[in-house]
């Protein structure tokens, strides 16, 4: 068996010793975009999943409030937008009954510039004046309840006022919510900074908080939650591959187009294992790109067996967005110990003007080095840089494979060769 992985474009081969045994080495091909993005646009919206269409929820006078995602996310806000606005117009809500609000959780707010971008001319014209970023920490965001395990729901003043909330938004394997899309777009995506921190710090080391589980799944059951009291009613979810092409549209009532929508990327990116390995070769392509290369290890990290060894490769060759946590990662708090700094607020203030979902990798990071030995494969970060994560470094994947070899010489091995999007799953 030829084993390689994916590395900045290219394959990268190498060989294992005698001694281990290849469990899983399949790649996920690449999964091609559909010829006319906007006909699959227009296909999901005139097909809706468990709701009536845009037409016939929005009704004369209402108050209406779109969300979409911010600039990290591959979502073609500036092909959607226009299409609902232009069915709002035919249910007879002109486009200056309209707002706009770019569903950024507690990132950075973007100034007009960026939010054009995202959204596009048309758009930027047609919602001009009406076109926000959310702020986490503005005065004047409401409380609307409480979630039935009590976090706080206290969300942007335009979405708690509005008659009829619509989203847009993509769908993807989530490290911790199961699969991106849905209700995010309301929690964290238009919530306050405090109770985004009180979900997020009260679930997010969950054993069932994790790519793939939605029943029974803390962590996005509490999203559900806080986006039903949102009443938010109509959301469209885009699965897109790595050419940031739209492969499938999902449009209807919120909760019901989003687990098509993750049944859809299940079928795209699970690959099953036979057990748990002792050894896991992950790629973060790709994901390549600042801590969005994390997402590899973290989806590693679900089925590698405890006290093994994972094989993190990726080029980190835009490393200034993950210096920050490569900086806590030298601190000697444990994760249990840095969980608990964050849940009673005590957040180093080099963190402090980072979104908290950057915040809460540290705590995984460390985990990750206590529960396993880390090999990043890496040129972007020095030696140095790799040893204050308390991970070993290597400077290519067979001297990382020559070093896991010497502490288990027989081993199962899985290597995922696009780890940055693969689902692994061990059978039972």
């Amino acid at each position: 068996m030829g084993l390689y992985v994916n590395y900045g474009g290219r394959r990268v081969g190498f060989t294992i010793p005698d001694g281990w045994r290849v469990i899983s080495g399949e790649d996920r091909p690449p999964v091609a975009g559909v010829q006319d993005p906007l006909a699959e646009v227009k296909r999901a919206l005139d097909n809706p999943i468990g709701s009536p269409g845009i037409e016939e929820l929005a009704r004369p006078g209402m108050d209406v409030v779109l969300l979409f995602d911010d600039l990290q996310r591959p979502t073609p806000a500036h092909l959607v937008l226009p299409e609902i606005l232009n069915r709002l117009n035919r249910a007879g809500i002109r486009d200056e009954r309209v707002k706009a609000v770019c569903a950024l959780g507690t990132h950075h707010a973007y100034n007009l510039e960026e939010l054009r971008t995202k959204v596009g001319d048309e758009s930027f014209a047609r919602l001009e004046g009406r076109l926000f970023s959310h702020d986490p920490h503005a005065g004047d965001n409401v409380i609307i309840g409480r979630t039935h395990r009590g976090i706080l729901v206290e969300l942007n003043k335009h979405v708690a006022l509005a008659d009829l909330v619509i989203g847009v938004g993509e769908c993807m394997p989530h490290p911790v919510a199961g699969y991106g899309g849905g209700y995010k777009l309301v929690m964290p995506g238009v919530s306050s900074y405090r109770a985004v921190a009180d979900h997020h710090f009260a679930w997010i080391r969950h054993r069932e908080s994790k790519v793939n589980v939605l029943d029974g799944n803390f962590f996005y059951e509490e999203i559900l939650d806080a986006g039903r009291l949102s009443r938010m009613r109509f959301k469209m979810d885009l699965v897109i591959n790595e050419k940031k092409e739209i492969i499938r549209a999902f449009a209807g009532e919120t909760e019901a187009q989003h687990r098509e929508a993750a049944r859809f990327s299940e079928s795209l990116y699970l690959t099953s294992l036979p057990k748990m390995p002792d050894v896991t070769i992950t790629a973060a392509y790709p994901m390549e790109y600042g801590v969005q290369s994390t997402k590899a290890l973290t989806m590693a990290s679900f089925c590698t067996r405890a006290g093994g060894i994972i094989i993190w490769v990726a080029p980190q060759k835009q490393a200034g967005p993950i210096m920050p946590l490569i900086k806590e990662m030298a601190s000697p708090a444990s994760a249990s110990e840095f969980h608990r700094m964050l849940s009673s607020g005590d957040i180093p203030e080099h963190l402090r003007p980072f979104g908290i979902s950057y915040i809460m990798q540290v705590v995984f990071f460390k985990e990750y080095a206590e529960k396993f030995r880390v090999i990043h494969v890496t040129e972007g970060l020095s030696r140095e840089q790799v040893e204050m994560m308390k991970y070993t470094y290597a400077p290519d994947i067979q001297t990382a494979i020559d070093l896991a070899a010497r502490e288990l010489p027989q081993a199962d091995v899985a290597v995922l060769p696009s780890g940055g999007t693969v689902i692994p799953e061990v059978r039972v």
